[in-house]
């Protein structure tokens, strides 16, 4: 049984919510999010919220029952507040600038890396070290974040390269003589 399933999801006031078929959609603020969920799981609009349930006892509507609800609330929560994920550069002369709708990279490579900026999504560069990305859709924002960690994850050795700002290296130690 799922514990974040059974509870359901309150809808804030400024938003509104809509269920058409197998989709939820949700208006707030921010602007407009959707999500489609499976045929294992059914979902309702009441007055104390949004409530799901599995529509059967099969490992794949237990399995969908507190996914789909924590899809729902992040839907609520994106239109409301947004997310974001901050990341930080170490290293000597890595440093990002936004330009337009891009995002320039100096990252120790022959060439600075421009990753062109989607939509729904704004980079901010407080720093030159720091890049905040945020959006209102949460799977977009980590995926982006992601990509811009990726094209220099941090090393173990010296710890330079594109980190979450949550995140820990763990370091190694060097050669010895």
């Amino acid at each position: 049984m799922s514990r974040i399933g059974k509870k359901p999801v309150a809808v804030p006031k400024g938003v509104t919510a809509t269920i058409n078929g197998q989709t939820v959609s949700v208006k707030g603020p921010k602007g407009e999010l959707s999500f489609n969920f499976t045929d294992h799981v059914s979902v309702e609009l009441s007055d104390n919220g949004v409530s799901v349930a599995p529509r059967d006892q099969s490992k794949e509507a237990r399995a969908a029952w507190g996914m789909s609800r924590t899809m729902i609330a992040n839907l609520f929560k994106g239109v409301t507040e947004g997310f974001s994920k901050k990341l930080e550069i170490n290293g000597v002369g890595y440093r990002a600038a936004v330009q337009g709708q891009n995002l320039q990279l100096a990252l120790g490579y022959s060439h600075d890396v421009i990753y062109p900026i989607p939509a729904g999504i704004t980079i901010q560069c407080a720093k030159p070290t720091e890049i905040l990305v945020s959006g209102i859709n949460r799977q977009q924002v980590g995926q982006v974040a992601a990509e811009i960690r990726e094209f220099r994850g941090p090393e173990p050795y010296k710890g330079k390269g594109v980190k979450y700002a949550t995140e820990t290296i763990f370091r190694k130690e060097g050669k010895k003589k």
